[in-house]
């Protein structure tokens, strides 16, 4: 596993959204910026940014910043399939894993430090470990299920308690954070009957209190347009390139994306809505080219996995994934899923 030096660990999409208005412009840009602020009547910011005006480009390093799984043979460094990811205070990296059903804390330099947590459904352990949050003070939450509850940690690894979501959720949150009052935010699928291909499923953003209990509803989102394929009907899917909704909490904001337009809903810890950040985003058509090649990389990712020949070993719901039956947006959406 490795990190390149302008990659971000998690929690990209909440600092790149309140990031778009960033300190250190040259003076035209930040004119530029500044005639692009309004506030509506309700006392809202509305940020309208235009990236393609300027010529500030982010880029990737050569040389990785974080690199850790070098130790062939040595379980620590093992990694199946890896769920969340987060930097401590340090510098060090908590990773979660899915094959070993523990947390793995590694220095910046990549040697294992320690782990908590372990296989089992007593507080600490794990049934399915799913994502990783960090607080301020290198709380970490992580989530399992099913249902859907939280083991949460110190960052010495020591456990501290169990909060279950009330009322279960059955499966993982597809999203949120949580805030500095001990509020997580969750995104939960509303789920429905019509899978067609052309309706949103529709997402709620709900908030629970440190106890786990449902506080309220924040908003509801759309989400992915799920449908199948006549070869396989018993799956269900979305389109190939279809935008997804995105949800982010940390500290005291909230950061919401349909995904669909180029638009970020900023929110405070009450709930109220702050900010509105919106961006000119030029239409990027998908072309076959792009079919082509994700399929390519889908293959490719399967042989890594070491399922053998691809050919023999398709299952059905991963040859409905590859099929010509399955559709294709027509372009790529604003924020990719």
């Amino acid at each position: 596993m490795t990190l390149r030096s302008e990659t971000r660990l998690p929690r990209v999409f909440l600092f790149a959204a309140i990031g778009v208005v960033t300190p250190g412009l040259r003076p035209g840009e930040v004119e530029a910026q500044r005639a692009a602020s309004v506030v509506d009547s309700a006392g809202v910011s509305i940020i309208t940014s235009d990236p393609f005006s300027s010529d500030r480009r982010c880029t990737v390093g050569d040389e990785p910043f974080f690199s850790v799984g070098d130790a062939l043979g040595d379980e620590r460094y093992e990694f199946y399939s890896l769920r969340g990811m987060a930097r401590l205070s340090d510098g060090s990296v908590a990773v979660i894993d899915r094959r070993d059903q523990r947390v793995r804390i590694f220095s910046e330099t990549g040697e294992f430090l320690r782990s908590m947590g372990g296989r089992g459904d007593g507080p600490g352990e794990f049934r399915n470990p799913w994502f990783l949050w960090a607080l301020p003070g290198d709380t970490l939450w992580v989530g399992d299920y099913r249902p859907q509850r939280f083991n949460v940690f110190s960052g010495d690894g020591e456990f501290i308690r169990l909060v279950t979501l009330d009322p279960l959720y059955p499966n993982p949150s597809h999203g949120g954070g949580v805030l500095s009052n001990g509020t997580s935010v969750n995104l939960r699928q509303d789920y429905e009957k019509e899978t067609d291909f052309r309706t949103p499923q529709t997402l709620l953003v709900e908030a629970h209190g440190p106890a786990g209990v449902l506080s309220g509803m924040v908003m509801t989102v759309a989400g992915r347009r799920m449908g199948s394929v006549e070869s396989a009907p018993r799956f269900s899917f979305a389109p190939l390139f279809d935008a997804s909704p995105d949800v982010d909490a940390d500290g005291t904001t909230i950061a919401v994306t349909s995904g669909r337009d180029p638009e970020v809903r900023i929110l405070d810890e009450q709930f109220r809505l702050a900010r509105i950040i919106r961006w000119f985003d030029e239409d990027r058509d998908v072309t076959r080219a792009d079919v082509r090649a994700w399929r390519d990389e889908y293959v490719k990712q399967q042989r890594d996995r070491n399922l053998g020949d691809l050919a023999e070993t398709l299952r059905p719901q991963t040859a409905a994934l590859l099929s010509d039956e399955r559709p294709v947006a027509d372009s790529f959406p604003p924020l990719l899923p």
